[in-house]
């Protein structure tokens, strides 16, 4: 399957979410191939920082040509996970036209839900024209630990008739922790809540 993770909203923790959620992958013995779309190449930077190979391959692709070129690429691997870059524009399309599903991670603030509103206007336009059975599904991300507000977001999002994942990821240190070592949370504490977090993410992600 093609996951690829989307938000024209900066900050919102793409990038963290789809390393990690590669790593959960890849735990489980499966290949996986991890294209840095993002022309800032966080993803190759985070790579960079590692001491020891990463768990999963990397390349970096921030090209708009993405769909027709990806086929090549994806032999022998059992999913691909695609990071986006924080703006709209051809490169985003061709994301969208080169997916299987489409994770739109969200913040639990109102500034995200409302901006939440013109990137979906960008995917389903995009899928319309390039893939019409993409799947598209918010993730609510960087909650506050103990705090209802991932709910009430999550009742806001769902006026946008896309489904919203039920497993929420909350801001933890442990995020920020791992990506200064080039590490997945795995690799740092598999027993982490934060491990825990994303292996519950990255099972009903594959369940789409």
């Amino acid at each position: 399957m093609r996951i690829a993770f989307v938000n024209q909203k900066g900050g919102v923790g793409k990038t963290t979410l789809a390393i990690n959620v590669a790593g959960a992958l890849s735990r489980r013995g499966l290949k996986v191939l991890f294209v840095d779309a993002d022309p800032q190449q966080s993803a190759l930077d985070w790579a960079g920082a590692r001491g020891t190979p990463s768990p999963f391959a990397i390349i970096g692709m921030a090209k708009p040509v993405l769909h027709k070129e990806l086929p090549k690429l994806e032999k022998g691997f059992d999913h691909v996970i695609i990071d986006s870059p924080p703006s709209v524009h051809q490169l985003t399309q061709s994301i969208v036209g080169a997916s299987d599903s489409v994770v739109v991670p969200v913040q639990p603030s109102p500034y995200d839900v409302w901006a939440a509103e013109a990137v979906l206007k960008v995917i389903d336009d995009a899928s319309a024209v390039l893939n019409p059975n993409l799947r598209t599904v918010f993730a609510i991300n960087r909650k506050i630990v103990n705090t209802a507000i991932g709910r009430d977001v999550a009742a806001s999002l769902e006026a946008y008739g896309k489904p919203v994942l039920k497993s929420e990821v909350c801001q933890r240190v442990a995020f920020a922790e791992s990506a200064a070592q080039g590490k997945t949370v795995f690799e740092v504490d598999e027993k982490s809540a934060a491990a825990e977090e994303i292996e519950a993410l990255a099972t009903e992600i594959l369940g789409l």
